[in-house]
């Protein structure tokens, strides 16, 4: 087993052990306990009670983040030529289509979010083996396949942001940066454990929200108290 640091043994002494924190206590103490010198991304993992196995039991979803995701997100519109300029207009980073389908068959996928037209999903399709692994195949539940291309890329660059549950039943995501104040991180955490608690499937039995942990990157994980999200 490995050593912990200098800078771990100090985020670890500012934790309680075995403390259970409300998500406002936790989206303040998350802040103390980042020792990275960068700007560090802010996670929740939230395990449910679910069986992504099956059908009924998926949870996927989108979320708007109130105060954003505090990065840079890098958006391709595959679109035709009459969609350009709004696309373009909306603040997408690349715009086009033949040639960008080509750069991604040569394994381009230097950006965070792809956002395309109905029209052009079966040009699209064969893409599946390079963008599906990545999470970049655009989806309709997710609002990145849309006749509306300029309105969703605004979405995505102020703060929306797709989610699904993986095999194991956890839900990960980032909710902004550790320069957010407290309140815009438990703002962000609020926001999307909601989203999750109203998309629970009808099929899903037993307890809902098994845990939530608060962390950024490289810091412990808070454990956060389910009921405390809808404090004020």
């Amino acid at each position: 087993m490995s050593k912990l640091t200098k800078n771990q043994k100090l985020a670890l002494s500012k934790i309680e052990p075995g403390k259970v924190y409300t998500l406002k206590e936790a989206s303040a103490a998350v802040k103390e306990i980042t020792v990275v010198k960068f700007d560090a991304s802010v996670d929740v993992d939230v395990r449910l009670g679910v069986d992504p196995r099956k059908a009924n039991q998926m949870v996927r979803g989108v979320v708007s983040l109130p105060h954003g995701t505090g990065k840079q997100v890098r958006v391709l519109a595959l679109c035709t030529p009459d969609k350009e300029a709004e696309a373009t207009a909306a603040g997408a980073d690349y715009v086009g289509l033949d040639e960008y389908i080509d750069k991604i068959k040569g394994g381009w996928t230097d950006v965070d979010v792809i956002i395309t037209l109905p029209a052009i999903m079966g040009k699209i399709g064969a893409l599946g083996r390079v963008l599906g692994p990545r999470g970049l195949m655009p989806n309709p539940k997710s609002g990145t396949v849309t006749n509306e291309i300029g309105n969703a890329i605004k979405e995505v660059k102020q703060g929306k942001i797709d989610f699904k549950v993986d095999k194991t039943g956890i839900v990960h995501t980032s909710v902004g940066k550790v320069s957010f104040t407290p309140d815009q991180i438990r703002d962000n955490a609020k926001e999307f454990i909601s989203t999750l608690i109203k998309l629970k499937p009808a099929a899903a039995k037993g307890t809902y929200i098994k845990s939530i942990y608060l962390s950024s990157t490289m810091s412990p994980g808070l454990k956060i108290e389910p009921k405390s999200v809808d404090e004020i």
